[in-house]
């Protein structure tokens, strides 16, 4: 009876109270009724030993403590379904397992659970545990809150009625309705029970939201050297004048900055609050982001021509301007030579806040030329919201047309079944996302990157008019192509300046009639390393990378990799699958001309064995400015 009115007083105090004091919203932390008091009783005396190693050992068994719990007999079984020990090292940890399990008590609804006595019979710790009732919810009632905001919290009316009263469900339950009321204009609200009833175990009251004074977003500060418009950031970070306060778009300033590759975050950003209004202070600072690579690559030629070397000179050539004008808007061209006659272009624009919207539109083009075999066009035009909480979703429309190249040597009117490659359209529809929560775009040491994408649409098979008519009768000209792709990346850091890098990168092609000139194709250091450039056709791919990077300063590293990859390609006469694999090591560092990177790698295949004459090297500068 005793203990049933002291937990009712003291839920009486603290819940009608409203807790502890809060600042800014933030929940308080629940206290525990009726905490185990654990007063320390005199230790046993310890007895002198010579110091010798078998002693010492014999001390340290000594030294053990056992735990006895006296409790009713009603409540042993209970005890059976905690995990603790009744052998601990030292007194120390003896008082400690005894405090948790008086708590884990609490938290299970057994508000009145206590330590009442403790005594140390020799090496034992002798426990009078007083478990008691467990407490119900009666019913919980909604106080001064809309539906809409205490469902949003994770209120149901079942959950609160005739339910054990677990406080960490409670507390769960404040956490939310705070974060609500944090995000529409009341960074200072408090959350409290009133009309508190206690019939013997079953607990009953109202749930009331003491909103506090409403606050506003007044504007965006910057403090720092940066080019970047306020205008910009507003509208990229979404915090616009006189709108309500929303803590959740403030938690989420950081990690949208840190995707900006021209913009270095110095510090957490600073809210300040005054006469209902709240300004945000971003310390930033430019960084070089504006990038100019050239790359030279020295392959084998493995089958040379007329007038051709043994060696060959691949080329890779990046410009990319960002943050044009410091309104965000970014502009790139590649191009790469990737053997002796084949060539791909690469060019794209991005226009962040079109229109003052918060949507981002951006175009690409991309161009690639397979010898003297076929031209593929491809370009894209998409539209990316950058989200809070959800990450860069981003719809897109492509269209991607291949056509054979002229045949100058007549070949294809005397063939007497369609060739690999075909001349065919492709125009899809389909869904983009991003989530990026690496710590540095450029350079990052730990975080995670997860990207994936889907699209359908229809493709198009034309008629060449150098090839027989008749050739086309068993093939659909008129068919629904679904394409996928998905790209993880996870960075641990290990040690003061070490990192490890897991990557799975995958693409699939699904179509009734592929060819040859449909498929991705990968090799090389920017997909898998150790082989030539673009040196595998496949429809459906998977590769993963463990790379190793140890770091001798901010933006120079060592590093050590390993491509392990799954190919499959599914054409009408060419059913094959390969396991490719590839091993090497590299350095990157900063120079005056620009950072250094160096790439050797070895690749084994059904087709290439691992060895040093099938080596490659990757050199070249990338420069930013």
């Amino acid at each position: 009876m005793y203990a049933r009115a002291l937990v009712f007083l003291l839920l009486c105090g603290w819940l009608l109270a409203g807790g502890p004091a809060r600042v800014c919203a933030q929940t308080p932390t629940l206290p525990v009724p009726n905490q185990p008091a654990l007063q320390t009783p005199p230790l046993p005396p310890a007895k002198p030993a010579p110091d010798t190693t078998a002693t010492r050992r014999a001390q340290r068994t000594a030294s053990r403590r056992f735990i006895r719990f006296d409790t009713e007999a009603a409540d042993r079984a209970l005890l059976r379904r905690y995990r603790y020990s009744a052998t601990v090292p030292d007194s120390v940890a003896a008082f400690r397992e005894v405090r948790e399990l008086v708590l884990a008590l609490q938290a299970d609804s057994y508000l009145t659970a206590s330590a009442d006595g403790l005594r140390w019979s020799h090496d034992t710790l002798r426990v009078q545990l007083y478990v008691g009732e467990k407490f119900r919810w009666a019913r919980l009632r909604n106080g001064n809150l809309g539906d809409a905001l205490l469902t949003r919290a994770g209120y149901r009316e079942r959950f609160f009625t005739g339910k054990p009263f677990e406080p960490n469900e409670w507390t769960k339950l404040q956490q939310g309705i705070l974060g609500e009321a944090e995000n529409q204009g009341y960074p200072f609200a408090t959350v409290r029970l009133d009309s508190l009833e206690l019939r013997g175990a079953d607990i009953a009251g109202r749930v009331l939201l003491d909103r506090g004074r409403a606050v506003v977003f007044d504007s965006i500060q910057i403090v720092g050297k940066t080019k970047t418009k306020k205008r910009f950031l507003t509208k990229y970070l979404q915090i616009f004048p006189n709108q309500p306060y929303s803590q959740q778009r403030v938690d989420a300033i950081s990690r949208l900055l840190r995707q900006l590759p021209y913009l270095q975050v110095k510090a957490e950003p600073e809210v300040r609050f005054a006469q209902g209004r709240a300004r945000i202070f971003l310390l930033l600072e430019d960084r070089p982001s504006n990038q100019f690579d050239a790359i030279v690559g020295v392959l084998p030629n493995s089958a040379p021509g007329p007038g051709q070397k043994k060696l060959q000179i691949t080329g890779d050539v990046t410009i990319n301007l960002r943050n044009l004008s410091g309104g965000g808007k970014q502009i790139g061209l590649q191009w790469r030579k990737l053997d002796v006659a084949s060539q791909l272009l690469d060019a794209h624009y991005v226009h962040p806040n079109f229109f003052g919207t918060p949507l981002e539109l951006g175009g690409t083009f991309n161009l690639y030329k397979q010898s003297n075999s076929f031209l593929t066009l491809q370009p894209r035009l998409q539209v990316t919201y950058p989200t809070v909480r959800a990450g860069r979703i981003s719809f897109f429309t492509e269209r991607r047309s291949s056509r054979l190249l002229a045949d100058t040597a007549g070949t294809l009117k005397t063939l007497d079944k369609l060739p690999d490659n075909i001349d065919s359209e492709y125009t899809s529809y389909g869904l983009d996302y991003n989530w990026n929560s690496l710590d540095d775009l450029l350079f990052p040491r730990r975080g995670f990157l997860a990207a994936g994408q889907a699209a359908v649409g229809t493709k198009r098979i034309t008629k060449n008019s150098d090839l027989n008519d008749t050739l086309y009768n068993r093939v659909p000209l008129r068919s629904t192509q679904v394409t996928l792709g998905v790209r993880l990346e996870r960075y641990f850091r290990l040690g003061r300046n070490g990192v490890l890098l897991t990557r799975l990168r995958g693409e699939a092609l699904v179509n009734e009639r592929l060819f040859l000139n449909d498929m991705f194709r990968i090799g090389g250091l920017a997909t898998l390393r150790g082989f030539n450039e673009y040196a595998f056709y496949a429809n459906t791919y998977g590769v993963g990378t463990v790379e190793f990077r140890q770091f001798t300063g901010a933006d120079s590293y060592v590093f050590l990799f390993a491509d392990q990859a799954y190919l499959r390609r599914d054409l009408a006469t060419d059913k094959t699958s390969d396991a490719p694999t590839g091993l090497g090591a590299g350095l990157s560092f900063r120079t005056g001309a620009g950072l250094f990177q160096f790439v050797y790698s070895v690749g084994r295949s059904d087709n290439q064995q691992m060895s040093l004459s099938n080596s490659k090297i990757h050199f070249g500068i990338t420069s930013r400015f």
